[in-house]
């Protein structure tokens, strides 16, 4: 039966390898490994079955600098199932167990840089309908997306969102 549940320490090295695995390469491990030495903030789940870790996503904060206002949120990077396991709805468990987490912690967005026939269906739509861009530069329109939460709180809010540096690094 799959469970989704918070990251242990004993999950480490499994989702090292699912993220190896899933991405075919180690940056999104090494930048997972980097946020958990230095972000607090971070909300890490796995999907488990059969006491196997097959699944992971990882929330981290991010800011969009709005004038003189900055409104932190969270950015859903990096989402990772098993190659073996893709396709059977653990990705679709994992993202809509963090937003709801991050729903009732008040948090006021996510954003997530993802593929554009996937995340509208959890309610993400195309973040520069809200005056909102990537920090980074040639990202497609249609692959950065938001979710707003509270619409109090991003009432006028129109800006650069920005990801922990960690994501820098990797590029």
């Amino acid at each position: 039966m799959l469970t989704i549940r918070s990251e242990r320490l004993e999950d480490i090295p499994s989702v090292r390898i699912l993220n190896e695995r899933a991405f075919e390469q180690s940056a999104e491990a090494d930048i997972v490994d980097k946020l958990r030495h230095a972000c607090a903030e971070m909300l890490s789940f796995v999907a488990e079955d059969e006491g196997r870790v097959v699944g992971h996503i990882l929330f981290t904060p991010a800011v969009i600098k709005s004038g003189k206002r900055v409104i932190q949120g969270m950015a859903l990077a990096p989402m990772a199932v098993l190659p073996e396991r893709q396709r059977e709805g653990i990705g679709t468990k994992l993202v809509e167990h963090g937003l709801n987490v991050l729903q009732e912690r008040s948090c006021p967005f996510v954003i997530v840089l993802g593929h554009p026939d996937y995340y509208p269906r959890f309610g993400f739509e195309l973040a520069s309908r809200h005056n909102i861009a990537c920090q980074w530069e040639g990202v497609p329109d249609e692959a950065f997306m938001i979710i707003i939460f509270d619409e109090i709180v991003m009432e006028g809010v129109a800006g650069v969102a920005r990801y922990r540096d960690e994501f820098d690094e990797a590029s």
